[in-house]
């Protein structure tokens, strides 16, 4: 077999375990998360394996659809889970060294990704009818408007660093360079995406002021889903959540580890060692939630706010300060 045949054959299998490591690790990092912060808080806490069973039960139930609800209801949660696998082939996660669709998106279009599959359950929840799924979607849409632009200040900021919104080379250059990692455009751009990570992963304290239904976001936007329809948006919001906390370690706070190997053994490698990045990352998110007051829930506005002008921050430094590098 030709070299180059075996080259690329090689980078196709390569993608296939990264896009599976993202299905198939991706509940297991949020029920160490849910365990960690249960110890925490002196609980006992579910098994880390619980979002596997609860996976395995909506799976096997069946799908009840709201009665003034259309098609674009069913299809929702198939688009954005959709939306997430591609996200999965092209970001870096296991590996430095771009795979086979790496061309299709940069930094900026897997936050237009990210942001089209929020979009897609958002339309769904407004879909449905019924006054929670509403409210949980109109309170989504004012805390997207932040989000959104946050993020793609975020990934701009770290993409000046390098000249390019390729992440595999924002990730060799911060990788090999301590001066553009240590730059003040760096930290700023890190310390927003982090105060990014608390909130689209859902790990903000949120006042709930005794009502449930004030502290609505994701379980409002997904009330009237069921059975697999309701299983995809909560495999969906595992994967978009590890996918976060992989860029975050991969290209902004911890850029090394990664195997450049371009081999199957390589890319296990990788995986073992992301498993041990993630495991720790995960520890900082629940003690950070853990620590921080309760906010109002209108008070996400403002956190988000702070985010955004850390990311802006970060863009006016690389004009004023520079970098590190030659």
């Amino acid at each position: 077999m030709m070299p180059e045949l075996t080259d690329q054959l090689t980078l196709q299998a390569i993608n296939v375990m990264q896009v599976g490591t993202v299905v198939l690790l991706s509940p297991l990092i949020a029920g160490v998360i849910n365990r960690l912060k249960a110890m925490v808080e002196s609980k006992h806490g579910p098994s880390v394996f619980q979002p596997y069973y609860d996976l395995a039960k909506l799976l096997r139930k069946e799908v009840v659809v709201p009665e003034r609800s259309s098609g674009f209801f069913l299809v929702a949660p198939f688009a954005a889970f959709s939306a997430y696998l591609v996200i999965a082939l092209v970001i870096p996660i296991v590996t430095p060294y771009p795979l086979p669709y790496g061309i299709l998106l940069d930094l900026l279009g897997g936050a237009l990704m990210f942001g089209f599959a929020g979009i897609v359950i958002i339309v769904a929840a407004i879909d449905a009818h019924t006054n929670y799924t509403s409210l949980g979607a109109s309170r989504s849409v004012s805390f997207a408007a932040l989000a959104e632009p946050t993020l793609i200040m975020v990934f701009f900021g770290v993409a000046i660093i390098s000249g390019t919104n390729n992440p595999y080379v924002t990730n060799n250059l911060l990788a090999t360079s301590p001066s553009w990692y240590l730059s003040a455009t760096h930290v700023l751009a890190t310390g927003a995406f982090f105060m990014l990570l608390l909130f689209e992963t859902g790990r903000l304290p949120v006042e709930s002021s005794g009502l449930m239904e004030f502290g609505m976001l994701d379980d409002a936007r997904s009330m009237e889903f069921s059975g697999k329809l309701l299983a995809l948006n909560r495999w969906g919001g595992y994967m978009k959540q590890l996918m976060l906390m992989s860029v975050f370690l991969n290209v902004f706070a911890f850029p090394w580890g990664l195997s450049s190997s371009v081999s199957v053994s390589g890319a296990l490698y990788s995986i073992g060692t992301l498993f041990l990045k993630l495991l720790g990352l995960a520890g900082v998110i629940v003690v950070t939630e853990e620590t921080l007051a309760k906010l109002r829930l209108f008070k996400i506005l403002d956190f988000l706010a702070i985010s955004f002008s850390l990311g802006l921050l970060a863009v006016i430094a690389f004009f004023l300060v520079g970098g590190g590098a030659a």
